[in-house]
């Protein structure tokens, strides 16, 4: 008797053997760090979405500057989303791909609703600064790794946040 072809299911991806992955890193440091890329990677995914959203939504007498600098901003976060996840992929890893991974990983939060254009900025502010947290909390795993292109991108997620959240915070000074 002929066996049932089974509906096309997604096959879970084997997990990446990081021990296999010669470069000089330990595995159980390359671990440390493709997590606290993960996390870093959610925060972006979630702020990008977030920005977005906002983007799309703005309404007020500064409709056109926020509309502009939000379109700005998550052109930059779509850019850094894919260098993050590329760099989890470099070192071995899986990268977190799914709305429900973002979720579980991200500090970022979504909005509920539509808030004001204030509100909008006042939220995108205090979200770069949570995404800068993030990278930070991972920079000492890259640090004592010597894993300086995963430091190297960490400074530059971190200065590109630390910018962005300056901005943000002047316009509703």
């Amino acid at each position: 008797m002929a066996k049932k072809a089974e509906p096309n299911k997604a096959k879970k991806a084997p997990a990446p053997s990081p021990q296999a992955l010669d470069i000089g890193i330990p595995a159980d440091k390359l671990a440390a760090i493709t997590d606290g890329l993960s996390r870093l990677l959610a925060d972006t995914y979630t702020l990008y979405l977030k920005t977005h959203n906002y983007h799309w939504n703005v309404t007020g007498p500064q409709f056109n500057t926020l509309h502009t600098m939000f379109e700005t901003q998550y052109t930059e976060l779509a850019l850094a989303v894919d260098e993050i996840a590329e760099r989890i992929r470099a070192l071995g890893a899986w990268a977190p791909g799914s709305y429900s991974e973002f979720a579980r990983l991200s500090t970022v939060k979504e909005a509920s609703g539509i808030p004001s254009a204030e509100q909008m900025v006042a939220d995108l502010a205090a979200d770069q600064a949570s995404v800068v947290r993030t990278a930070r909390s991972v920079f000492p795993a890259a640090d004592e790794a010597r894993d300086e292109p995963t430091a190297d991108l960490l400074t530059q997620r971190m200065q590109s946040h630390e910018k962005t959240a300056w901005m943000l915070r002047a316009m509703i000074a």
